[in-house]
């Protein structure tokens, strides 16, 4: 079994490939191999969370703030998503940019969003199933959440009707939004 990380136009965001067997059977692949995560400076996760979203909902953009702040690996196994991330570290040089990815059970991809970096995706297909992995525990006095279509951000939504929920929709704008994450320079 094989994992690519493949780094994105901001370095720390990472999508992540590997390697899948199909036979008339079905299909197989193996998702997560903590020392091979490790070993390419990801953090280890301790939480699982799966979410259900119905075609035109959009989840995000979220984030915890320190000291609870938290890398996600997110992956949808039933359906089509498009995911984003926005750096919203104070000081670094992408700081405000984003960076989407179309995950599907079909392509079996990963994208690894670390701590940081405001979180979100919107369900594409009928149905999508989301998985992720995050590298501490939900904290609800640090979760905090960002517009989707803050304009100083601009994410390119995919078209049609936007499903969002009453957290999400009164969510601050970014230069709004209390948000304590700094620049620390480097890259996975």
């Amino acid at each position: 079994m094989g994992f690519r990380f493949i780094a994105q136009r901001i370095p720390e965001l990472l999508l992540v490939e590997t390697d899948r067997f199909a036979d008339d059977r079905g299909a197989f692949a193996e998702t997560y191999r903590e020392q091979v995560f490790c070993d390419r400076g990801l953090p280890r996760f301790m939480q699982d969370n799966q979410s259900q979203s119905r075609l035109g909902v959009i989840r995000g953009l979220h984030f915890q703030n320190e000291p609870h702040a938290v890398a996600k690996l997110v992956r949808c196994v039933r359906g089509r998503i498009f995911d984003v991330a926005v750096d919203i570290r104070r000081l670094s040089p992408t700081y405000g940019e984003w960076v989407s990815a179309e995950l599907s059970e079909e392509n079996g991809r990963m994208f690894f969003v670390p701590a940081g970096f405001a979180h979100g995706f919107c369900a594409v297909s009928e149905t999508a199933d989301v998985l992720y992995r995050q590298s501490g525990y939900y904290a609800p006095d640090c979760d905090r959440a960002i517009r989707f279509d803050d304009p100083t951000i601009g994410v390119a939504w995919p078209a049609g009707r936007k499903v969002l929920s009453a957290k999400d929709a009164a969510a601050p704008l970014l230069t709004e939004c209390d948000n304590n994450l700094v620049y620390r320079g480097g890259s996975v």
